[in-house]
């Protein structure tokens, strides 16, 4: 396993920041780290990167023990902080030299910087100095910072934050892409990029692990929050919707349009069909719908549906 945490606790004062917590990530894999602000997320990503020491428990980088082995565990890590850390006085080239130098990058120094360079779509801005650059290319060489002595494992914290949507996609693709080679465990407040890059999802929350499984499974793991969506050509009298067995909400988005909760998605699918039929309606579209990770997110996260 390229990530292990093991027990991992915490404390500030009286407060527990990250309470027995147990997580593994395998290699090759990227992997979504969620939570409300204030859940764990950066205590958790800066002790297993070292820059932080846990009151109880143990984290592992690719075999190595965090405290005991450091050095030997600081370089299979790339750590790219919520607060991205940048000289803005040097130039994008010599910053990297310097970040390599640091990492003892010998033999083809050059073009490692090259490559990774390219890699992360700094090409156009190589030769300017950091604090020349945008958000979205600062944020670039920060990932290139973490990149250049090629680690086996990559810890990304909001990665993408304050960057356009052209950037988001972007940063996204070029992290889809070191997920082929490398090991990533990256957090974000931004739900869709997550679905998007990920396969696998760990959820955090007043500093315990809340759900730890695949996107897929955590959509359809609450059978009670499944949807079914219908759109009809005309106008339908909203008794003869609500009138619907096993439908527990119904919302009209639009003129013929409902979104229905249901228990039974496949029995209010059937009794839309013979209200069709019996009414004469004509029903352009019919779907079913699972949870969003926003909805599983909320459901894990908050209390009778408020954010706590």
């Amino acid at each position: 396993m390229s990530i292990e945490v093991k027990g991992l606790t915490k404390i500030y004062g009286e407060q527990k920041a990250v309470d027995q917590i147990s997580f593994s990530v395998n290699k090759g894999e990227i992997v979504g780290f969620l939570g409300p602000n204030g859940a764990g997320k950066s205590t958790t990503m800066k002790i297993i990167t070292g820059y932080l020491q846990q009151t109880e428990g143990n984290a592992f980088v690719c075999g190595t023990n965090v405290n005991a082995q450091p050095i030997e565990s600081k370089k299979k890590i790339g750590y790219l902080p919520e607060a991205n850390p940048l000289y803005y006085d040097m130039y994008v080239k010599e910053y990297l030299g310097f970040i390599a130098d640091v990492h003892s990058v010998i033999g083809h120094r050059s073009s490692v910087i090259e490559k990774t360079i390219n890699l992360v779509g700094l090409t156009p801005e190589g030769k300017k100095k950091i604090g020349q650059l945008s958000k979205g290319y600062k944020q670039r060489v920060g990932l290139a910072a973490a990149l250049i002595h090629d680690p086996e494992v990559l810890i990304l914290d909001e990665p993408t934050s304050g960057l356009d949507p052209n950037q988001i996609i972007e940063i996204r693709e070029v992290i889809k892409n070191l997920g082929k080679e490398k090991t990533v465990l990256f957090s974000s407040h931004i739900l869709q990029e997550v679905e998007a890059i990920c396969d696998r999802v760990i959820i955090i929350n007043k500093g315990k692990i809340v759900a730890d499984d695949t996107l897929s499974n955590l959509q359809n793991a609450n059978k009670n929050n499944q949807s079914v969506i219908v759109q009809f050509k005309e106008n339908v009298d909203e008794s003869l919707i609500k009138n619907l067995q096993d439908v527990e909400k119904a919302e009209q988005p639009a003129t013929g349009n409902w979104k229905l909760e249901t228990t039974n998605p496949e029995s209010v699918r059937k009794q839309l069909m013979q209200l069709s039929l019996q009414h004469n309606l004509n029903i352009v579209s019919l779907q079913s719908e699972s949870q969003s990770l926003e909805d599983v997110f909320r459901s894990l996260t908050s209390k009778d549906g408020k954010p706590e």
